[in-house]
């Protein structure tokens, strides 16, 4: 899932003229592209036109209709841009798709088992993709150009208000699943994508067929039941979603099924029969950071600012903030049915942020028993000026007397 502001890199030689790349020199171009991008370290090349993605765009439409994007309103600007390559950039004749492997060498569902350390997505775990791939992206687009004689580029990776997915399903990199993600035939749910759009004539590759077959398990897996049909997804029902773009309480129906998950979730893409073919990422950059695997939800309550930059320095989960990421830590220990526990929130209750402070109440809510939880929040009610945070104290304690 995007989750950033649109940026996008561009490269130009202007002496190209249009449409250089054809016949038997467009073939040797797009086997050599082939070639570098394996060297880059990308393990998936594919070549898609830049108008085959017509469907996908009026499901995007549907989608957005329908308000299930919550409140990402980044995805409905320049939603036409989406669904059309050319949109965001005329002198589009061909994109380049590239795939880069980012497969655990481990379990990635270990960690949600565990109720006092806490679950990261397995993206997170390593170096920040978008750092990792633009670099590598901008290089192959200098390739590209100079293996042309000419041509102008533009790089996106993730940010930018390009679909990738369906136009990697295009390029041949894989389909998307049920579950909305691509599957990859060899390396099953474990691809971070990126794209270049030139103005070069590259003949596309085949498109992936859908092999999901009667297969339903990603649909299955979600804890908060986000699929409300195969190939849909809500959204605002998403732990992915509710832990990482939504900025407010995540709402109190979804947080038992958060259980520990305190960035991301990899549920649907982790049970997916096609991962029996997924390979441990070459990339050294994307392997998981140990600290990250499990981390102790004790550790990551004390974290303050200072420390919760030292420690996500160069991973995805920074990008959340501080506020956010202890809304979702008080959230798991408020799961963890860990009394011990119950002390690392005390803290949390004196934060600045109300986010965090209403989180850690209905943590507290869920770990204390009636008198102590009562004895804690007497003087909480009288002192607290948030009305969200006060509408948990009183929630809770109302709870307690039924």
């Amino acid at each position: 899932m995007a989750e950033f502001a649109p940026t996008s890199e561009s490269l130009a030689i202007p002496d190209h003229p249009s449409g250089l790349a054809r016949g038997k020199s467009a073939l040797a171009l797009r086997d050599a592209i082939r070639a570098k991008s394996r060297e880059l370290g990308f393990d998936a090349c594919g070549f898609a036109r830049p108008d085959a993605i017509p469907l996908a765009a009026e499901r995007l439409n549907a989608w957005l209709a329908s308000g299930a994007h919550g409140e990402m309103g980044w995805m409905a600007d320049r939603a036409d841009a989406r669904g059309s390559p050319q949109r965001l950039w005329s002198e589009t004749r061909s994109v380049v798709l590239l795939g880069m492997n980012y497969g655990p060498g481990f379990d990635p569902l270990a960690a949600t088992g565990t109720a006092d350390r806490g679950a990261i997505s397995v993206y997170a775990q390593g170096r920040d993709y978008h750092d990792v791939l633009k670099g590598r992206l901008k290089l192959l687009a200098g390739f590209m150009l100079s293996r042309a004689g000419g041509g102008a580029v533009k790089v996106f990776v993730d940010t930018a208000p390009v679909m990738e997915k369906p136009l990697a399903e295009a390029a041949g990199l894989g389909w998307q699943g049920k579950h909305t993600n691509l599957v990859s035939r060899g390396f099953g749910s474990w691809l971070f994508l990126g794209a270049i759009f030139t103005d070069l004539e590259l003949s596309p590759d085949a498109r992936e067929s859908d092999h999901c077959g009667s297969c339903r398990a990603c649909l299955d897996a979600c804890p908060t039941q986000a699929f409300p049909a195969p190939y849909r997804l809500d959204a605002r029902r998403c732990i992915s979603y509710l832990t990482i773009e939504h900025k407010g309480p995540i709402p109190e129906e979804f947080r038992a099924a958060i259980g520990n998950r305190v960035y991301g979730c990899d549920d649907c893409l982790a049970v997916c029969p096609w991962n029996k073919f997924a390979q441990a990422a070459r990339e050294a950059k994307l392997a998981a950071n140990a600290s990250l695997r499990a981390p102790r939800l004790a550790d990551l309550a004390a974290l303050d600012e200072a420390a919760f930059r030292r420690l996500f320095a160069g991973s995805a989960v920074k990008r959340i903030g501080h506020a956010r990421f202890l809304r979702n830590v008080a959230i798991a220990i408020g799961n963890s049915g860990d009394c011990a526990l119950a002390a690392t929130l005390l803290p949390l209750l004196d934060a600045v942020s109300p986010l965090i402070r209403g989180a850690a109440v209905w943590a507290l809510g869920r770990l204390l028993d009636a008198d102590a939880f009562s004895q804690l929040v007497k003087a909480r009610l009288r002192e607290e000026r948030d009305p969200s945070v006060a509408a948990e104290i009183a929630k809770m304690s109302h709870c307690w007397k039924k």
